[in-house]
């Protein structure tokens, strides 16, 4: 894994004008995504978890242009494509790619599975049109399905099966990112840990970049390097996975990790860290800290000021005034030192 950045987002914003019921109402405006800042590290893997509604999904699909963006920066290998278009914006694309999460609806169901595959370097143009067919072949063997299956169509795989044919198709143009927006939410637990498995082989093998998405923490846990946390369209905590899991610093996150199931009922019952009342509305969120009245530590100065994403100790970064410049979090004052 090289520290050289392959991905660099800075100041990403995202808003969403909703239509209005009648021509004197009044515009409103969605606030997905806002101000988010991170980097990508070449050959490493950077997952962005949250609730659903958070703006993780968001992000990720306007840092692949595939969602609009409202202001910000978006960098691949040095070259700004946020503003880009047209032919300039379609020889991107053959840079990044995408494993969607529904392995049954992001197929075609009229194409073979080996017509799947190869869409991409039709599209693009990526390779000779007489390497096209070898090269499906090697995808083929590199996520673990047989030649015989190019004839098949997706109906006749199992969900499993399935993505990989997705994560094949991803592989085509020889992506420098791939974006896995909640790739194993749709399969069995078993069938999970294969893909897992995949993605991760994949990688070391032909050193790929991805950006994961996902709301399952142990699914992050065991694939990713580094893990940014957003609530309410904002990043509340980015650190290196070890340190994040050992010791969460923002309450979110805290929250968060209090949640992962253990196999002892007892000792889960009484790490879980209840919270109470509905995230704000993003229409209308405070100019405060986003999360301060559902965090059961909130003072003053949280209900009237908005925390900045700062960093702390060991190059940890967190948007919480509470937390302090050594890294010392409020519910380890409280003693409660957390999942």
């Amino acid at each position: 894994m090289s520290a050289d950045p392959i991905l660099e987002v800075s100041n990403l914003t995202v808003h969403f004008q909703n239509r209005r019921s009648n021509p004197f109402a009044p515009h409103t405006t969605v606030h997905a995504v806002d101000d988010v800042s991170f980097s990508l590290p070449r050959g490493s893997t950077l997952g962005i978890v949250g609730e659903s509604g958070s703006g993780k999904t968001t992000a990720a699909l306007a840092v692949m242009r595939l969602g609009p963006i409202t202001a910000g920066s978006v960098k691949l290998a040095g070259t700004e494509i946020a503003g880009l278009k047209g032919e300039e914006l379609r020889l991107v694309r053959r840079k990044m790619q995408v494993i969607f999460q529904d392995p049954y609806s992001s197929l075609n169901p009229r194409m073979r599975a080996g017509q799947i595959v190869r869409e991409p370097m039709d599209l693009l143009d990526v390779y000779d049109r007489s390497e096209r067919a070898d090269r499906v072949a090697e995808l083929f063997a590199a996520v673990g399905l047989r030649p015989e299956q190019e004839s098949l169509f997706p109906h006749q795989f199992s969900g499993g099966q399935r993505q990989r044919i997705g994560i094949a198709r991803a592989l085509a143009t020889d992506p420098e990112i791939i974006v896995c927006d909640e790739p194993v939410s749709a399969l069995d637990v078993a069938i999970q840990a294969q893909t897992l498995n995949l993605l991760r082989r994949l990688q070391k093998t032909f050193g790929y970049s991805y950006l994961f998405i996902s709301h399952d923490l142990g699914v992050v846990q065991y694939v990713c390097d580094e893990i940014a946390v957003m609530y309410l369209g904002q990043i509340v905590e980015h650190a290196v996975q070890v340190d994040l899991f050992r010791r969460p610093l923002h309450p979110y996150t805290w929250a968060l990790m209090s949640a992962v199931p253990s196999a002892n009922l007892a000792e889960a019952r009484q790490r879980r860290v209840l919270l109470t009342g509905d995230p704000p509305n993003p229409i209308d969120p405070p100019d405060a800290c986003r999360f301060a009245e559902r965090c059961p530590f909130a003072e003053e100065i949280c209900r009237k000021t908005a925390p900045p994403l700062r960093a702390v100790a060991n190059g940890r970064k967190v948007a919480c005034h509470l937390v302090s410049d050594d890294g010392e979090a409020p519910q380890h004052r409280e003693g409660l030192e957390g999942p």
